[in-house]
């Protein structure tokens, strides 16, 4: 399937009290380039997830977000620490000794004091292993989009396909008219010049010309790039960068077909070749 470059992909999860998010954003780049914004307890993940992009996706600039934050109404898992507690209680008892009249802390003093309730953390295996999923769920989604973008610009890339190959049909069926028309120039031309026209010279002339206006072997090409283009578009695997190697291909024979024109329709089907040539080439940037 062919896939595009660009995509956006968003997935949801839940675990224990946490509500997670990922958001996965590409656009074309010449290689795979990935950047990540993560929440330091996610960091150590970063390597791993790099890992698991690149086996889904071969080429593009992709940013992954996850965001992490605790679900609306939630509350934290939370555990009195004894021992802080104890010491905590003992420092009291001594203020008091040294500062008689000093009124005991309420109970909710003593929960404010730091360390005295710690929450109970996530186990970072669980959680890690929700975020390996969480994001698996967003390049299946991303991909599904980025295949249906691909299947967008496979469309046009056949349409154009096939005009190019109606231009390169009509310019074969102008060149014998081509090469009448310039052959009875020449030999209009000879003959005001001498009235007794060489044949020899004549036959020379025609050959020559002949030469020049043979497009036979560009359109040749013209047309194997052209199937080969469409037989590239049916493969299961990267094709951006054979797609924009036949471009080039592509090109180098409509600027010949252009030096070679010598009417002003065919000059006209040259530019309209090259401009049929340059809307694939756009597209075909954003080809994986």
């Amino acid at each position: 399937m062919i896939r595009s470059m660009t995509g956006f992909a968003r997935a949801n999860a839940s675990h224990d009290t946490l509500e997670l998010v990922c958001e996965l954003r590409t656009v074309n780049h010449r290689y795979l380039d990935v950047q990540f914004r993560l929440p330091e307890d996610l960091r150590g993940l970063e390597t791993a997830l790099k890992t698991r992009i690149g086996e889904r996706l071969s080429r593009g600039k992709v940013d992954c977000t996850v965001l992490m934050r605790r679900q609306p109404g939630a509350t934290a898992a939370s555990a009195l620490d004894h021992d802080a507690l104890a010491t905590l209680a003992e420092t009291c008892d001594d203020v008091r000794h040294a500062i008689p009249g000093l009124s005991a802390p309420t109970t909710l003093d003593v929960l404010r004091w730091p360390g005295i309730v710690a929450e109970t953390k996530v186990d970072p295996d669980s959680l890690g292993a929700a975020v390996m999923g969480l994001v698996d769920n967003a390049i299946d989604e991303l991909d599904a989009m980025r295949g249906r973008e691909g299947e967008r610009l496979a469309t046009m890339i056949r349409e154009r396909l096939s005009a190019i190959e109606a231009i390169g049909t009509e310019v074969r069926e102008r060149r014998p008219g081509i090469v009448a028309a310039a052959t009875a120039k020449i030999e209009e031309r000879i003959a005001k010049l001498s009235s007794d026209a060489d044949p020899a010279r004549l036959a020379t002339e025609v050959a020559i010309l002949a030469q020049k206006l043979d497009v036979d072997e560009e359109l040749d090409r013209l047309g194997s790039h052209v199937t080969e283009i469409g037989a590239v578009l049916k493969r299961q695997e990267p094709i951006g960068r054979r797609l924009d190697f036949l471009m080039q291909e592509l090109n180098r024979e409509a600027n010949t077909l252009a030096s070679k024109s010598a009417d002003g329709v065919t000059t006209n089907l040259a530019v309209e070749l090259k401009v049929l040539i340059e809307q694939m080439r756009e597209q075909i940037q954003n080809i994986e």
